[in-house]
């Protein structure tokens, strides 16, 4: 018997310990830190140390990122193993949006990237949640990336169903 693979999204990635206690800094990469830090969530963990999940005690906010106990880290030498391991979930885990114009990562990744007249651009590969702005990641073949603003003027279609998104982009965008 077979299992399904599911896709597996960051939340967090493990830092520094922060005192003696086994509490760590945890770079947050969810909009829902309160949900995804609760006591009592269980975490996938992806790192050379970590173990296979971690159960989170305790989390709190502190300079813009979240303070974090797990069960399986009393002390600052068992948290100092944790540095640099990634927090996932199940993708299955995260409830539909309700609003038409707002999308999971998981859910553009793998999609086929082409303009308005049809011609196939690539394949997202990821978003890239820089500072200024969302980008689509656009796998290219034969060629490098193409990194492209996710705004409506350049991304107007998003048709998960078809498996697609559309670009519009300005002239020079997609040049190498």
């Amino acid at each position: 018997m077979s299992s399904t693979p599911t896709a597996e999204l960051l939340v967090g990635i493990v830092g520094r310990p922060h005192g003696l206690r086994g509490e760590v800094a945890v770079t947050v990469r969810t909009d829902s830190p309160e949900e995804r830090f609760a006591p009592g969530a269980v975490l996938r963990a992806r790192g050379d140390d970590a173990p296979e999940q971690l159960t989170v005690l305790n989390a709190r906010p502190h300079s813009g990122r979240f303070l974090v106990t797990f069960a399986e880290a009393g002390d600052r030498d068992s948290a100092e193993l944790l540095r640099g391991t990634q927090l996932l979930i199940d993708a299955a885990e995260l409830p539909l949006s309700d609003d038409p114009d707002t999308f999971n990562d998981h859910e553009l990744e793998g999609l086929i990237a082409e303009l308005a007249d049809g011609t196939v651009v690539g394949t997202v590969r990821e978003v890239s949640h820089a500072p200024g702005a969302d980008l689509l990641v656009i796998a290219r073949e034969g060629r490098g990336d193409a990194l492209v603003p996710f705004v409506a003027a350049i991304v107007p279609t998003v048709d998960t169903t078809g498996g697609r998104v559309v670009l519009t982009p300005p002239d020079g965008l997609l040049d190498d």
